[in-house]
């Protein structure tokens, strides 16, 4: 239980990130430290069930969940502001829809879980791309960084207006181009962990016997 609520505080605490941001430039300084406590809140979330041994199918699903959430509530926002192209929440946002109803199907039908012994992927290779300790952390490592680097790039525009501090066209140029390259990086990284699982989950997809089921089940 402890690490659901910790999965719902965060989703919570990432709406209330976004309403700090538009407080102003101390607000936006703030944002990004929460920001932070928000991403290590995924990682201690999974630390303490497995602690706790209290690690089950639900807290594995609802976790996840509560990573799709938070991540496209960011991705929304910056879109919002103008520091990312539309594209980019479409394809996160896309890819994560296809992803979870592939592996809602294969809980449903087979029991089959993301991640563990359950695991629907279908070889190591596949495996280690999508539920590895390492691919994980590497893109959560990803998002934390696109995230704060986005702030920073606001932090630069309202320490120019706020409180008259000057940057150099040159450094705003480059700052900019730098993320912009970190955003895209975090986009093909989101794909090549979720591309894996519509491979292995074609199964699903395109096997007669699941549509039919689905289609009448509705």
């Amino acid at each position: 239980m402890t690490a659901n609520v910790i999965t719902l505080a965060r989703i919570i605490l990432a709406v209330i990130v976004i309403v700090i941001f538009q407080i102003g430039f101390y607000g936006i300084i703030i944002a990004l430290i929460l920001t932070m406590i928000v991403f290590y809140m995924d990682s201690l979330d999974g630390y303490l069930a497995r602690k706790l041994r209290v690690a089950n199918d639900f807290g594995a699903l609802f976790d996840i969940t509560g990573d799709r959430i938070v991540e496209n509530i960011y991705w929304i926002y910056f879109t919002t502001v103008g520091l990312v192209p539309i594209w980019v929440p479409i394809i996160i946002i896309s890819r994560s829809f296809l992803v979870d109803t592939v592996r809602s199907v294969a809980y449903s039908k087979e029991g089959k879980t993301p991640f563990g012994e359950k695991s629907m992927m279908r070889s190591k290779f596949t495996l280690f791309l999508t539920a590895s300790r390492f691919m994980r952390a590497l893109y959560g490592t990803a998002k934390v960084v696109v995230f704060i680097l986005l702030g920073g790039i606001l932090i630069l525009k309202n320490g120019s207006l706020s409180i008259g501090i000057l940057y150099s066209a040159t450094v705003m140029k480059n700052y900019y181009l730098f993320t912009t390259i970190i955003v895209w990086l975090t986009v093909v990284l989101n794909l090549v962990r979720g591309l894996p699982v519509l491979w292995d989950g074609k199964y699903y997809l395109f096997s007669r016997e699941y549509p039919r089921e689905l289609k009448n089940a509705q």
